[in-house]
């Protein structure tokens, strides 16, 4: 049971843009040792309104209550003082620092005053790290953690700071399931002692299985708070868009034509000369979508690395539509052999985020007709052709010239899907095609997803979504230690492919 007192408020918020209000006379509030959800649609101005909470933002209009006195905040710095921590949906982590030297960076302890004292913050972290279960090595470089692990030391960022109040923004967007179980539970704890959390996410059934109340945007403005009691799937999903969302994929019998990829014995190291990649044959056929399941840092990447011309093959064999790649370039993959690549990354790889949306969805094609002619580049097609791709994929928070930095992650992730299939390949390879969007775009993902696979393309699918994979492939592959241990039909059950996942079977076509 919840104190019903309020520890957090905020009154009549407002946040204005260019062109947009982000946050339209916002009300909303938050009790002690309550885990208040908040949903909404890609750009709907969740994220937003957080950051005007954490000082990122000033707000327009206004206010924000603390213990029920009014608080503002000019920087991070305030709200951090004040006993509010927030963890970005993109971590805000130093990858060549250590666990420890992230954690209490700009509160260190030190000797003299001076130095860092490094044995003191390990202690305190290390501490902090038993308390509340999390198995991280305070000495271990940010850079070599799983995205789970570094997800924790997030959290424990705002744990070592005393924070009273956690804001969580998509805090399972890029967790496996199982990583995403162990978050409910530190929690669950969390909420056990006090603590108030502000729960970020598109992933419905997390929000009925964590939150006790719910508060549902619609671009820019609060629709409803409801108690989690008595709340579906459906109904969220119908306050989150407007209208009825269809959950389940709509999947058409469909037969495979020949193979357009072929894998045969393939080998590949990461960048440290590990071996991720060992002996992994498989074939993509036109019409079909191939999902490959796992848990996270199993080889995935380094295999979409090698299928896509980032990462040279140690050995074997890439064969796309009969022909033969040998260590061939990112270019070559998307230019000669018509690879289409939605990768797990969108902001590292998948856009240039000082780029406007016109110049981003025109990376690939900037020098063919009619962006350019004999090197002469059209800024005004450029543009025409970012308008009707932002129409067709309905993103959202801005136009041709807004920079791709701006958008919200759905709405970034919308563009490098515009991109990728609006070139018409032959494979698509999509990583991870949903992560961090919404029900809505989730439902028109799927379904060009389905279109695609019913015009003739080979597909792909990364996921590290049982449900999406389930959903979706016409075949599922499970990748584990870097070797195929398993082929699934669609109807195999979480629980088979969760033992495979983790190791524990493996066997060939289980229909």
């Amino acid at each position: 049971m919840t104190d019903s007192t309020p520890v957090l408020e905020l009154r009549g918020i407002t946040k204005r843009f260019p062109s947009i209000v982000a946050n339209d006379s916002i009300d909303f509030d938050l009790a002690k040792g309550e885990v208040h959800a908040l949903l909404g649609e890609n750009g709907a101005g969740k994220s937003t309104l957080m950051n005007v909470l954490y000082g990122l933002y000033g707000a327009d209009e206004g206010e924000i209550l603390l213990n029920g006195a009014p608080v503002k905040f000019s920087s991070p710095k305030d709200a951090i003082t004040r006993g509010i921590g927030m963890v970005h949906q993109h971590f805000m982590l130093i990858p060549v620092m250590t666990v420890a030297e992230n954690i209490v960076l700009a509160d260190e302890p030190r000797k003299g005053g001076i130095f860092l004292d490094h044995a003191a913050a390990n202690a305190r972290v290390r501490e902090l790290a038993a308390k509340f279960r999390f198995d991280i090595d305070p000495d271990t470089r940010v850079e070599r953690l799983t995205v789970g692990q570094q997800q924790r030391v997030e959290i424990l960022k705002a744990l070592y700071r005393r924070a009273d109040v956690l804001i969580l923004d998509e805090p399972t967007a890029v967790l496996t399931p199982q990583e995403a179980l162990d978050l409910f539970r530190i929690l669950s704890e969390l909420k056990a002692d006090g603590m108030s959390i502000i729960f970020i996410s598109h992933k419905l059934h997390e929000v009925l299985e964590i939150a006790d109340r719910v508060s549902v945007l619609r671009r820019g403005k609060l629709v409803e708070t409801i108690p989690v009691a008595g709340a579906t799937e459906e109904s969220l999903a119908q306050a989150m868009v407007g209208r009825a969302v269809l959950l389940q994929v709509e999947k058409t019998p469909h037969s495979p034509g020949a193979p357009l990829v072929q894998v045969d014995d393939l080998y590949v190291r990461d960048d440290r000369g590990i071996e991720k990649v060992k002996g992994v044959s498989f074939e993509v056929r036109a019409g079909e979508i191939v999902g490959i399941a796992g848990v996270d840092n199993n080889g995935q990447t380094q295999l979409i690395d090698a299928l896509t011309g980032l990462r040279s093959p140690e050995s074997g064999s890439i064969v796309i539509d009969g022909e033969a790649y040998d260590n061939p370039t990112p270019k070559v993959m998307t230019d000669v052999a018509g690879v289409g690549h939605i990768p797990e990354d969108r902001q590292h790889r998948g856009l240039v985020l000082d780029f406007s949306i016109a110049e981003n969805l025109a990376l690939h094609d900037y020098r063919h007709e009619p962006q350019s002619t004999r090197g002469w580049l059209y800024p005004g097609r450029l543009v025409a052709s970012a308008r009707r791709l932002i129409t067709e994929f309905d993103i959202r928070g801005g136009g041709p010239s807004t920079a791709a930095g701006a958008l919200s992650g759905g709405n970034q992730q919308k563009v490098i899907l515009a991109r990728e299939i609006s070139r018409d390949p032959k494979v698509l390879i999509a990583a991870q095609p949903t992560r961090g969007l919404d029900v809505g775009a989730i439902e028109f993902v799927h379904r060009r997803l389905m279109s695609e696979r019913d015009e003739g393309r080979a597909i792909l699918l990364v996921s590290l979504e049982l449900e999406e994979i389930l959903s979706l492939s016409d075949r599922i592959l499970v990748m584990f230690e870097g070797q195929i241990v398993g082929e699934y039909t669609p109807a195999a059950t979480p629980e088979e492919l969760g033992l495979a996942m983790a190791g524990a079977s493996s066997h060939e076509a289980v229909a």
